[in-house]
């Protein structure tokens, strides 16, 4: 007679801390009220223009940097965007008279993989060479020693009902909220093989960044290929409704679209 099977047990262990200040996030956004968009960006000039500034002085823009400016000039001329909604009961709503962006990153922390933001400042004014330099640092900066980091580790050594709280409590702050979490927001998978997706950034407006990828497109009454991405736009609907959002994104695409006559 054979011996019954055994089904092995699962490793059970704590949540690392690595990952509390994200799901301490998830929990603050829950009243958001997201709605998805989308479209294609032909990023022949943006290539271009990366191209050129390679050549000429061995810089490298991502193109992470070129959407954060792109959308920071756009949501300075749409103010009702650029805004934070608090509150259900009695809701109260903020507009900003600067535009911060957060870019998540996929970092190291404590030896684990994990999402972390960056806020980079008045990106209403801000040019592409300050925008990548800020990138740069935070890219190539240890998270462990970074200042930018310093409030996301301090909740990782707190118990968890105290960093719970402080967490909530900052995020509650309508002053504080575009210096914690941006006025809006840029998230990208483009380094894969991921052609689109939406995601939610905790602000009014998140970007969401695919892969350029060759696709057909019609240019000029013809059939061509062309660089193409897919880039998204989530939106509380709380605060604006579609036909603004669609300003928004459509903004943002033609100046991606038309780089060199923005700069």
């Amino acid at each position: 007679m054979s011996a019954p099977l055994t089904t092995p047990q699962p490793n059970s262990a704590p949540l690392p801390r690595e990952r509390r200040h994200t799901l301490f996030f998830l929990e603050v956004i829950r009243d958001c009220s997201p709605v998805f968009l989308d479209t294609e960006v032909d990023m022949t000039q943006v290539l271009a223009h990366r191209k050129a500034a390679r050549e000429d002085g061995g810089t490298h823009y991502a193109t992470t940097a070129y959407v954060l400016r792109a959308a920071g000039r756009v949501l300075a001329k749409h103010p009702e965007a650029n805004a934070a909604v608090q509150g259900s009961r009695r809701p109260r709503i903020a507009h900003y008279p600067y535009v911060n962006g957060k870019l998540t990153l996929d970092r190291m922390l404590g030896g684990r993989r994990v999402v972390l933001g960056t806020v980079v400042p008045d990106l209403h004014v801000a040019e592409l060479d300050a925008i990548q330099r800020h990138l740069e640092r935070v890219r190539d900066g240890d998270p462990q020693e970074l200042p930018d980091f310093a409030a996301v580790r301090a909740l990782h050594r707190a118990p968890w009902a105290r960093g719970r709280s402080r967490f909530r409590k900052a995020a509650r702050s309508l002053a504080l909220r575009p210096h914690l979490t941006g006025t809006f927001a840029v998230t990208s998978l483009g380094h894969r093989a991921v052609d689109s997706f939406h995601s939610v950034g905790g602000t009014t407006t998140t970007f969401g960044v695919g892969r350029i990828t060759d696709r057909a497109v019609a240019r000029d009454g013809r059939l061509t290929v062309a660089p193409v991405l897919r880039l998204s736009l989530s939106f509380d609907h709380r605060v604006i409704d579609g036909a603004e959002a669609a300003d928004v994104l459509t903004e943002v695409k033609e100046a991606l679209e038309n780089v060199h006559q923005d700069r």
